[in-house]
């Protein structure tokens, strides 16, 4: 669009379904002032006000002054602004329900004619419907496995997990009728402790299939919705590039639960330490490992001694071990830091074919 109308730049806002904040989706050719990323977060602005009251619909786009590049421009700081100070402001619908805005601005803005008014009204759309249609597929797909992940937890506490209970239990009634010489007693006494220790690792799966650490959603799911708050709160803009994993199978809960973990700790470093603008986040398969990776283009530091202050490069290094994996960090001043996460797929399939089959037995 922003090619189309000749304008400087553009971004366009959206709103997490989850969470309901705005967050910074796509921007081109920013001026100085907004690349950093406070200036960025989704705190409320006027279009964002317009665009939450109802004032700003389809067919009333309009030019508003950008309260974000305000201060810059009452303090005449041109080569901050590159000389913008206004924007159209362009919402965005899937039907009635509203997805966010997309901002055009370029220098000594003038009145939009009505044909470009009406180009802007179906590009707005389009553009409405692809990412609705992009969001209505992923949430099928992460519905189907979460749903799945239920089932096999209800199946589990259905059959095994009440199963050996009842064998404990009449176990336990046998060896009351027994003598204390009885030679019985031993196998028995055996049998019971292998149906407890059954139990427990019944009820283990259970606890473990119906793990809250990414509240019931799949893994794809919360790193994005991660990203998306992260990219509200901070304004640092996460690249995503989540690649479907589904076609090795499903993945142990505590595999999901500690790389989702991960993912967390390494923004929160990139918030912290690398005054980056911008970060990646990938999740992908290669060569029979699963491989998360966090990275950013800020200050960087030296690897070597960085535990000592504090960048919590042990914990990611852990949480990576508990699952069978390992982590690695690449940083150097001035070149940024990529955090990866390798888990062999074997190591997981075996694990989720373990209890898929005590399930089925």
């Amino acid at each position: 669009m922003a090619d189309l109308l000749g304008v400087e730049t553009g971004w366009v806002w959206l709103r997490d379904p989850a969470s309901g904040r705005f967050y910074s989706a796509a921007v081109q050719s920013l001026p100085p002032y907004l690349q950093e990323p406070v200036r960025m977060t989704g705190r409320s602005c006027w279009c964002l006000e317009l665009f939450r009251s109802g004032q700003l619909t389809a067919r009333n786009i309009d030019v508003v002054e950008c309260s974000r590049l305000a201060p810059a421009v009452e303090s005449r700081q041109a080569a901050l602004t590159q000389g913008l100070r206004c924007h159209a402001s362009v919402p965005l619908y899937a039907g009635d329900r509203p997805l966010g805005v997309m901002n055009l601005a370029m220098r000594g803005w003038r009145r939009l004619t009505r044909q470009e008014l009406d180009l802007l009204t179906t590009i707005a759309d389009q553009v409405g419907v692809a990412i609705e249609r992009a969001r209505l597929g992923e949430q099928s797909i992460e519905r189907a496995r979460a749903d799945e992940r239920s089932r096999l937890a209800r199946d589990v506490h259905d059959t095994l997990a009440q199963g050996f209970t009842a064998v404990a239990l009449h176990i336990e009634a046998g060896l009351s009728h027994l003598e204390p010489r009885d030679r019985a007693q031993g196998p028995l006494r055996k049998a019971l402790d292998a149906a407890r220790q059954s139990l427990d690792e019944a009820r283990r799966s259970i606890r473990s299939l119906r793990a809250s650490t990414l509240e019931n959603r799949p893994l794809a799911e919360a790193l994005g919705a991660l990203s998306r708050q992260f990219t509200a709160d901070t304004g640092v803009r996460v690249r995503m590039d989540i690649s479907d994993v589904s076609s090795v199978g499903p993945l142990p809960p505590d595999v999901e639960s500690e790389l989702y973990r991960i993912a967390s700790e390494a923004l929160t470093n990139v918030q912290k330490h690398a005054g980056a603008r911008e970060a990646s986040l990938r999740l992908d398969t290669v060569r029979g490992l699963l491989r998360l990776i966090v990275s950013d283009a800020g200050v960087g530091f030296r690897v070597r001694g960085a535990r000592r202050r504090g960048f919590g490069l042990v914990g990611i290094e852990d949480r990576a071990q508990l699952v069978g994996g390992r982590a690695t960090i690449g940083s150097a001043p001035g070149r940024g830091t990529t955090v990866t996460v390798t888990v062999p797929l074997a190591r997981a399939k075996a694990e989720a074919e373990r209890k898929g089959a005590r399930v089925r037995k």
